[in-house]
């Protein structure tokens, strides 16, 4: 009984100083990170982007919504983030959307949401529906950054938006 209280009254100790040493380190050292996965889906007039949970659903229900664009209601773009040395810190993720609406004059829409970084990477949604869909006509191109403040720490943008 003694060895188990030992052992984990050591394990306390040593976790604590490892915490400690990890704040220190990263007020240190400047805030990283990167996006790492986008994923563009459009939503049809119930918000829902597939008929399961399968992914061959769902990739057959986003071809189906592409042809049937009465269907349609808005787009969600699910991102994958991650951030180092940013514990405490309130970070956002921004994805930038151009389009073409139905006269052929290009449009912008900003989408933007704050986040707090954890230990892992972290999956967000940020939907555009309604009124501000329809006045983005057809998606051409997005961006999408991880930001701290005014600093741009990360950036993942599709083929077009260079263009």
């Amino acid at each position: 009984m003694r060895w188990r209280r030992l052992i984990l009254f050591f394990t306390f100790v040593c976790l604590s100083f490892w915490s400690q040493g990890l704040r220190a380190e990263s007020a240190a050292k400047p805030p990283t990170g990167r996006i790492i996965k986008v994923l563009p889906l459009i939503t049809d007039t119930n918000g829902a982007v597939a008929t399961s949970p399968s992914l061959f659903d769902r990739d057959a229900y986003q071809a189906w919504l592409l042809e049937h664009t009465n269907e349609v209601s808005g787009i969600r773009f699910d991102v994958c983030w991650k951030a180092h040395h940013a514990r405490g810190l309130m970070l956002k993720v921004r994805v930038e959307l151009r389009g073409v609406n139905p006269s052929g004059l290009p449009t912008e829409a900003t989408l933007e949401q704050t986040v707090t970084p954890k230990f892992f990477h972290h999956w967000i949604s940020l939907t555009l529906a309604g009124r501000e869909y329809k006045k983005l006509g057809t998606l051409a191109a997005w961006r999408a950054t991880l930001w701290d403040g005014q600093q741009k720490i990360s950036e993942q943008k599709s083929f077009l938006w260079s263009l």
